[in-house]
């Protein structure tokens, strides 16, 4: 029988976001595609490095624990599958749940996300984040930083995953008043429209599905955690509650910080990954906690 991957939670993940392949990136940039496929055929005995989307990748296979294996993980990548086995010999080595993999030579990922019914992408390369973004499937950019170095022995007991709401589990529309006019015409937008749920982000579906995964458990054996982590504050939090409700959607955690930074909170939740769009809130993010960049449709 073939496998139904409609009713899972399905994580379509790069090479280069599981491990770490910046030399060999650097090595196709500067020296081309032929001296890279040279490298990593030599190398193919050599374990990676984990990378920034490794703690994510090992917190989900606590979903598969039970009769039923509630998630997927897929590897996509550009890569052949003549350059592929040092990947497959890593995920080999460190136990990885992970048996299925789109090879795509070289081509656009982006028609095969639909294909596998991808619920999130992760990548380091932009482009394929942005297709990805365009062809709406929830993805973001990884953010690797040297002072957050990955320990492949760390026991993970339950994924814990963090957002930020406007423009990623939320629409920009209130993000763009406050571009325009500012935080009090921002404010006052929120109040005005605290009955109106805000219309969904690119991150909406992927939210929805974890909640939809977590009402399978219990309290006391909840795998998933996850947590809203944004600059909003009062009265801009009132819209943002009304709208989770009417979604039906579960949020865990919820921390409405009105400019506080978002670092030191991510580290006290342990995120196993955290999604914003803004780098100014990603980037210092990187240096505690898996973070990814999402980006706006269409630019």
């Amino acid at each position: 029988m073939a496998l139904d991957l409609k009713d899972k939670l399905v994580v379509g993940i790069s090479s280069r976001a599981l491990f770490d392949l910046e030399e060999e990136n650097r090595i196709f940039n500067e020296e081309g595609l032929d001296a890279y496929e040279k490298y990593q055929i030599e190398h193919e005995d050599d374990i990676l490095k984990p990378g920034t989307a490794f703690p994510l990748v090992k917190a989900l296979h606590n979903l598969n624990g039970g009769d039923e294996r509630l998630t997927e993980i897929i590897i996509m990548s550009k890569n052949s599958a003549d350059t592929s086995l040092r990947v497959f010999n890593s995920i080999e080595h460190y136990g990885l749940d992970i048996s299925r993999a789109a090879l795509v030579g070289g081509a656009s990922i982006s028609p095969y996300l639909g294909a596998f019914k991808t619920d999130l992408f992760l990548s380091a390369d932009e482009n394929d984040v942005q297709e990805a973004i365009d062809a709406n499937i929830a993805a973001g950019i990884i953010c690797s930083h040297e002072d957050f170095p990955i320990d492949p022995d760390q026991e993970i007991k339950q994924i814990r995953i963090a957002f930020d709401g406007d423009a990623v589990i939320f629409s920009d529309e209130s993000e763009t008043v406050f571009q325009r006019e500012g935080l009090k015409a921002f404010e006052e937008h929120e109040r005005q429209n605290a009955l109106k749920p805000l219309p969904e982000g690119p991150f909406a579906k992927l939210l929805k599905t974890i909640s939809v995964v977590q009402r399978r458990f219990g309290k006391d054996d909840m795998p998933i955690r996850t947590a809203l982590v944004t600059a909003r504050n009062m009265p801009a939090h009132e819209r943002v509650i009304r709208t989770l409700r009417a979604w039906d959607v579960r949020i865990d955690e919820a921390f409405f910080l009105g400019g506080i930074k978002k670092s030191e909170v991510l580290r006290a939740f342990g995120a196993n990954i955290f999604f914003d769009d803004q780098s100014a809130h990603t980037d210092p993010a990187s240096k505690v906690v898996p973070a990814a960049r999402v980006l706006n449709k269409g630019k």
